[in-house]
């Protein structure tokens, strides 16, 4: 019988919190169990603390989820959520990704304050990211543009926005629809123009290898077809070292019983890209994601990613 409640770790922001809810309340439906047999706690990491600086200054994705799986590896949480896309290719050992939430839109939105669409803002607008694959792909379409760092929760980010530190602003659609904000977008990018980042639109769930207490909880909630396709698009990460440092885009989608992936490296400027396509089984998603990685970093060259910070 049940005693202790299944704590779930979560960083304190309000969409943070949004998905950690989500996660649990489909592990209740799925198994029957009562709100009181979760805790969800919430904790401060040092990604959300600086947020004066750039990721990739202060040392890459893992500075938002440290915190939570140093309390997840000694047992002090059971389960800890996570946006897929803000997880770095390698987590620590003895943790794993056991469960991914069926997938959200993938999509990216402009928030657009002097123009609703990219190609319709002012000559030299400026907006505000601090992904290096927004600020890559906005550059490659618009090269007038001035990007500057926008960091913060996506209330924080309008906020800015709303003080006319920027023209514009990018967000994933999946997290202004799990804020009920969608209708702050002025503009839906196309995918095929402007690919998201690798798992985007995803919640994860991260355990530890073997847990059996746990176990039960994760298969319940785990889609398939998502899993295949994060599967697929971490491999990918890996083997491009992907970071915060690196812009890189790309999905995975799962139809029937086949496996598609395309996948995108690019200079920081945006001035040169290398891409690559293809499809397989569902069972070699992650040798697709491996070896798609692989040939474009071979066909790229070592000088290609000298540009990256």
């Amino acid at each position: 019988m049940q005693t202790k409640p299944y704590r779930i770790g979560t960083r304190g922001s309000p969409l943070a919190v949004i998905q950690a809810h989500e996660a649990r309340d489909r592990m209740m439906a799925a198994l029957g169990l009562p709100e009181e047999a979760f805790e969800v706690v919430v904790l401060s990491t040092r990604g959300d603390r600086v947020v004066d600086r750039t990721l990739a200054d202060i040392g890459g994705k893992g500075l938002f989820t440290q915190e939570i799986e140093e309390q997840l590896a000694d047992g002090r949480l059971d389960l800890a959520v996570h946006s897929s896309k803000d997880m770095p290719a390698v987590l620590p050992e003895g943790l794993h990704l056991s469960a991914y939430l069926e997938r959200a839109d993938v999509r990216d939105a402009l928030i657009g304050r002097s123009a609703p669409r990219l190609s319709e803002l002012p000559d030299k607008a400026v907006v505000g990211s601090s992904s290096l694959r927004r600020q890559a792909l906005i550059r490659r379409l618009r090269p007038d543009i001035h990007v500057i760092p926008f960091r913060g929760s996506v209330q924080t980010r309008l906020r800015k926005l709303d003080d006319e530190l920027a023209d514009a602003t990018l967000l994933a659609v999946a997290g202004l629809d799990r804020l009920g904000m969608h209708h702050v977008a002025t503009e839906i990018l196309d995918p095929e123009i402007f690919p998201p980042a690798l798992g985007q639109g995803a919640i994860c769930i991260e355990s530890r290898i073997g847990d059996p207490r746990t176990r039960p909880l994760v298969e319940a909630v785990d889609d398939r077809d998502t899993h295949v396709a994060l599967d697929c698009e971490r491999a990918f990460l890996a083997a491009l070292d992907g970071s915060c440092r690196t812009p890189i885009a790309g999905l995975a989608r799962v139809d029937g019983e086949r496996l598609f992936f395309f996948g995108m490296i690019l200079t920081p400027d945006g001035a040169r890209t290398h891409r690559i396509a293809c499809d397989g089984r569902l069972e070699d998603a992650v040798s697709m994601g491996r070896e798609a990685g692989e040939a474009l970093r071979a066909e790229a060259g070592t000088g290609f990613f000298e540009s990256w910070p």
